[in-house]
């Protein structure tokens, strides 16, 4: 019930900023978040900025019903999207992949995808942090709690959805949640594909175990804006695909120990070495499977 209202919430909030900036797609301003697609088509990247503003927005209007409180998961989407609008209105096309980036800070310079993936690890580790310290005090009061009262075995403590936390557990979730703000951005190369990607992770995690708020209300966000994304006239770019698996990263490690948390980024960064040498886009389009998901609800070119 609360994971439903929370994906409500987030698809309505989304819904509603989205409308707005759709709406003001012709002024002036917006000019600057105009690009082409891959099919040569104008295209509009507010709707990252639509996904930044509603799933932050949900989630400090329903606070209250996110145990622990939904501070961690609004400064992941608000930092991940400040990074990647920084990308976005000022990138170097001339470094592509993380490992151009790299390379080209080894060499002395510094560019915007450098930064972004500096900012994305300091975001991942300061959101981390302080989930796994709220979550180390809700330990702590539900452990006193259950010291304080006889209970039956019929009423245990309710310790569900926590995991004692280590400094190695918040290093690798830290890590998850950046790794999962560029693995999101790797997927952002045809319509739809990355908000299908964030569908897919998100489901399983509002259903499963004890629910998701994060995962909720991300989910509710995505599919408010999946029509558009499909339609080809908009897309999440840096600023909305960043903060879409910022998020999520950071909705699975609130989920994992220590243990759980270092086999996601070996996946994670397994996927992210991958993709310099393998391209996303011919691996689906090479799987009859993948390709006919990828294709889902897409207009024919």
């Amino acid at each position: 019930m609360r994971d439903g209202l929370l994906t409500t919430a987030g698809a309505v909030g989304t819904a509603l900023v989205w409308h707005r900036l759709r709406a003001a797609r012709d002024r002036p301003w917006a000019a600057r978040w105009e690009r082409t697609n891959h099919a040569g088509h104008p295209v509009t990247l507010l709707e990252g900025v639509a996904l930044v503003a509603g799933t932050a927005g949900t989630a400090l209007a329903t606070g209250a019903a996110w145990p622990g409180g939904s501070l961690p998961y609004a400064v992941a989407s608000l930092g991940a999207g400040s990074l990647g609008a920084l990308d976005d209105l000022r990138q170097d096309t001339d470094r592509k992949g993380l490992a151009g980036h790299l390379r080209a800070l080894a060499h002395g310079r510094v560019t915007t995808g450098a930064l972004k993936v500096v900012g994305l690890v300091a975001t991942g580790l300061v959101v981390t942090a302080l989930d796994d310290a709220r979550g180390r005090t809700r330990l702590a009061a539900l452990s006193a709690d259950h010291r304080g009262r006889t209970r039956t075995a019929a009423q245990p403590a309710d310790h569900r959805g926590l995991r004692p936390a280590t400094v190695w557990g918040t290093l690798a979730g830290a890590a998850v949640v950046a790794g999962s703000a560029n693995l999101a951005n790797l997927f952002d190369l045809r319509p739809g594909r990355a908000l299908k990607v964030g569908v897919l992770a998100a489901v399983p995690l509002v259903v499963t175990g004890p629910g998701s708020p994060a995962a909720a209300v991300t989910l509710g966000s995505a599919l408010a804006l999946l029509p558009d994304d499909l339609a080809g006239s908009s897309m999440l770019g840096d600023t909305g695909a960043n903060p879409l698996g910022a998020v999520l990263g950071l909705a699975l490690v609130q989920r994992q120990g220590p243990v759980a948390r270092t086999a996601t980024l070996a996946v994670v960064t397994g996927l992210t070495l991958a993709s310099e040498r393998v391209s996303f886009t011919k691996v689906i389009e090479s799987t009859p499977v993948l390709r006919e998901l990828d294709a889902l609800g897409r207009e024919p070119r």
